[in-house]
């Protein structure tokens, strides 16, 4: 059984008359990208520090590497990269990298060379000697993840990692973090992206008001999120952007996206209404079909229906999770 690098079990943090996080419970297996996703506000953050024992949970427990609690063992093998800036304004990139590294237990002059290659690959090496204070935000988060891996933990705490990055900064951190993936490393990070958590996450959390409201691998959670909905991709020969009969009659049909003008359509239908009856009716009109085939949602989708419905039940005064 692969061990769980993170685990929390019925784990309940309150600040004054506020409930940060509530009941949570999630395991996060050795080796895997995993994504705590949610709104602001959600409780990621919270559950961040609770791991990183900045915060203690009023209830439950969270185990770390299969046998130790948050603290100062743990830490040593956690490189945390938190959503607010921990770095030195008037230090230079360079010092302040050498001194937090230096804090971690490592020798300034053995890390010297690792601070230089870093500042290489994230193209910042020409700053290296400049204060981190003349920097923009997005180099500053650069600045900050490298800190975060210097001493090459094991477990790698990402909150919000590309905030402040532009597309092609993003990209390159994309690339790294799937790099320190298959050096084996532990990846959890948080974000409210969710073509980032697309791209990225093999396993997931989403979290609503505090709450957990789904979790498990990328894949198992679209196939159940595909089966759970009535919904098929259609594409036929290249139109004029009309819509055929047999969609635009709308017959049991409840919702059509047609993406651009490429003949392309999103068709979901009516409870009790079948994908062969509708597919019928387009051969039945002539269309030429080049594709019918039950859709598959993207993360955004499952992600936003999850989370509608979760505050719907809270609206309502019931429970929302799933």
């Amino acid at each position: 059984m692969t061990e769980a690098v993170v685990a929390l079990r019925d784990v309940t943090k309150r600040f004054a008359g506020h409930v940060a996080v509530r009941g949570l419970s999630l395991t996060v297996p050795r080796g895997v990208l995993y994504g705590l996703l949610g709104p602001n506000g959600a409780g990621k953050t919270t559950t961040i520090r609770m791991i990183n024992d900045i915060v203690r949970p009023d209830t439950g427990a969270i185990t770390l590497f299969g046998a130790l609690s948050p603290g100062r063992a743990a830490q040593r093998r956690i490189g945390y990269l938190p959503e607010e800036r921990g770095l030195y304004p008037r230090m230079t990139v360079r010092r302040v990298l050498s001194f937090l590294a230096e804090l971690r237990g490592l020798d300034r002059a053995d890390v010297a060379p690792k601070i230089a290659r870093w500042l290489d690959r994230l193209e910042l090496a020409k700053w290296a000697d400049a204060k981190v204070e003349t920097l923009s935000k997005g180099m500053q988060q650069k600045v900050q993840f490298i800190a975060t891996v210097l001493h090459e933990p094991d477990l790698l705490i990402l909150d919000e990692p590309f905030s402040g990055l532009d597309p092609l900064n993003a990209d390159v951190l994309r690339d790294i973090v799937r790099e320190q993936k298959y050096a084996g490393k532990t990846i959890l990070f948080s974000t409210h992206l969710m073509e980032h958590a697309e791209q990225l996450c093999d396993a997931l959390c989403i979290m609503a008001r505090a709450e957990r409201v789904l979790e498990g691998s990328l894949a198992d959670v679209k196939s159940r999120a595909r089966d759970s909905r009535n919904a098929y991709h259609v594409e036929i020969a290249r139109r004029n952007g009309e819509p055929p009969a047999a969609l635009a009659e709308r017959a049991g049909v409840a919702v059509i996206r047609a993406p651009g003008n490429s003949g392309a359509y999103d068709v979901e239908l009516l409870p009790g209404q079948s994908a062969s009856e509708l597919l019928r009716r387009l051969v039945d009109s002539g269309e030429e079909i080049v594709h019918f085939a039950r859709s598959v949602p993207t993360l955004h989708q499952i992600f936003v229906d999850h989370v509608r419905r979760h505050e719907e039940a809270a609206a309502a005064g019931g429970s929302g999770n799933a």
